[in-house]
């Protein structure tokens, strides 16, 4: 199956592509026809294996790979070191990432959690935790009793090694959600 090709004047938002090798999301394109010369398409392109996003120029005749990117619900199973494992949910078979791929997604993610795997012509690259998950607290100065306003934060660690701002009512042992796009306290959960 050859890759389909796409050509720099079809770029579009959220377009993945390859270029040298290197797979590339496209996050913001503008077609510049100036008074003189010819045309050209200015793409800002985040590389999904980095995160480095940069901004380029294209020819809109030069023709790329389009990038199919698999998307796989796994289960994290345990950590070995540096190796991290976790089960396609399909087959059952157990898979290694290394810490790089996995680093801040682990920020968020406890054991049998689910997550969505990202892979380009079988080799992941990247992990994705749910939106929203709930963790339990594990360190945080004792929380002053009646004081639930918005006054203060306190800093908190999570079961998962993960330190975040919380309100000053939180205690430990209690559990909470928090936006994992954002690194960000929700609400506790009863």
């Amino acid at each position: 199956m050859a890759a389909e090709t796409l050509m720099a004047g079809d770029f579009r938002k959220g377009v993945t592509v390859e270029i040298d090798g290197k797979i590339y999301v496209i996050v913001d394109f503008q077609h510049v026809k100036p008074g003189k010369g010819a045309a050209f398409v200015r793409a800002k392109l985040k590389n999904l294996e980095t995160g480095q996003v940069l901004e380029q120029t294209f020819n809109p005749s030069d023709k790329y790979s389009t990038a199919h990117i698999e998307r796989k619900e796994m289960q994290y199973s345990y950590n070995d070191g540096d190796l991290y494992y976790f089960m396609d949910l399909e087959t059952y078979e157990m898979v290694p990432l290394n810490y790089e791929i996995v680093e801040d997604a682990m920020r968020f993610v406890k054991e049998e959690m689910t997550v969505n795997v990202q892979m380009y012509k079988g080799r992941a690259f990247s992990v994705e935790p749910p939106n929203f998950v709930e963790l339990e607290i594990v360190e945080t100065e004792p929380g002053i009793q009646g004081d639930t306003s918005k006054a203060g934060n306190k800093p908190a660690k999570l079961e998962t090694g993960y330190n975040i701002m919380v309100p000053l009512f939180i205690n430990n042992g209690e559990k909470i959600r928090v936006d994992t796009r954002t690194g960000t306290y929700m609400e506790r959960v009863k």
